[in-house]
């Protein structure tokens, strides 16, 4: 088993992380390591379920923060073993899971066995499965097999922010719009009826759609809603007789998931829809005093998160919840993820000032 040196850098501890593959559903090398590096600081507890490994100080503080972070990535796509380079004077690590999220990891390995008695008690969580379908997520198993490791007054999760803070997120919804007609061949297609053109006035309506920038405590969620596939036809000779065209809203956070469906539902009034998926988002929760203390200490102006993340988790138990890690968001799943060391670097100085209460 790979081993995990918890006192090196930041930037030598993320390499190490990602250069242990642990694409969605093979993250139980990488669970082995992180829970072997843990175990070996007696002022942590150690919890393991399936390939989520926690980590949680018991000081008897007022106030308990957990701290989050998914230790799984997509597809390699010859993005590995990391490489160091330099773009523009700026030195960068280069590879898969630089910025989604192992950058955000290290930071947190380092801080969880370097903080032997922080201001508040700490639960850090390493979590499986976050970048594949949500009902094999880590973080919702764990919550369903332990709820009560789940017990805070705030929550930070690690996914990349450029070091800045994002509070909340927005929601998501899929739903599938349908079509129907009549099959024929193609060379008589006045006998039948084209389940794909009967689709045009669903592209019109999104292609006119204007979405909205919705402001919640302060700050502006941008909302989208776009056709991400379109399926039908079954032969090049034949009429077609269904369509689908699979929508997906993002929504601001101040929407719940009914008022979401009924803006899609309002939308593509007169036809046939399914909603297929639907996760609620999480309102920024700056105005919780740890909130405001964290964003003080660490010199940030909160800004939105556009996409949906498991902050959403966290705000549907009552616990304010923000993104905070080092990495681009947009270079996320790219085949050129890069992290600046620089960044790296910044967010664990900005998080051990706010938990060494320094």
């Amino acid at each position: 088993m790979p081993g995990l040196d918890l006192t090196s850098s930041s930037a030598d501890l993320t390499r190490a992380i990602c250069d242990i593959a642990s694409v969605s559903g093979d993250e139980t090398t990488l669970a082995d390591a992180i829970e072997a590096a843990v175990s070996s600081y007696d002022h942590l507890e150690i919890i393991r379920d399936g390939d989520t490994i926690v980590a949680r100080t018991d000081l008897g503080r007022e106030r308990r923060v957990v701290i989050a972070g998914h230790i799984d990535t997509v597809p390699i796509n010859g993005n590995l073993p990391v490489e160091n380079r330099e773009v523009d004077g700026e030195a960068f690590l280069w590879g898969r899971g630089t910025v989604d999220m192992k950058a955000g990891v290290a930071v947190q390995l380092k801080l969880a066995a370097e903080l032997v008695a922080p201001p508040v008690d700490i639960t850090w969580m390493w979590y499986d499965h976050e970048e594949v379908d949500s009902s094999l997520n880590g973080l919702g198993r764990l919550a369903r097999n332990r709820p009560d490791l789940f017990a805070g007054d705030f929550a930070i999760l690690g996914e990349p922010s450029n070091g800045e803070v994002e509070g909340g997120c927005n929601g998501t919804l899929r739903a599938t719009i349908r079509t129907d007609g009549v099959r024929a061949h193609s060379a008589r297609s006045w006998i039948g009826e084209n389940a794909i053109h009967k689709a045009a006035p669903i592209l019109a309506r999104l292609a006119e759609y204007h979405a909205r920038t919705i402001s919640v405590e302060g700050l502006d969620y941008r909302e989208g809603l776009n056709a991400v596939r379109i399926t039908g036809g079954v032969a090049g000779n034949v009429i077609p007789d269904a369509c689908e065209v699979e929508v997906n809203y993002r929504f601001a956070p101040s929407r719940d998931a009914a008022a979401a469906e009924r803006v899609v539902r309002d939308v593509f009034t007169g036809f046939d829809i399914e909603i297929v998926d639907v996760a609620e988002g999480a309102r920024p929760g700056l105005d919780a005093p740890l909130a405001q203390e964290f964003v003080t200490a660490v010199g940030a102006t909160p800004q939105p998160k556009y996409g949906w993340t498991d902050v959403a988790r966290f705000s549907a138990l009552g616990i304010p919840a923000v993104n905070y890690g080092p990495g681009d968001p947009h270079l996320a799943h790219h085949d050129e993820e890069r992290v600046p060391l620089a960044q790296i670097e910044a967010v664990e100085q900005g998080l051990r000032a706010w938990l060494s209460g320094s």
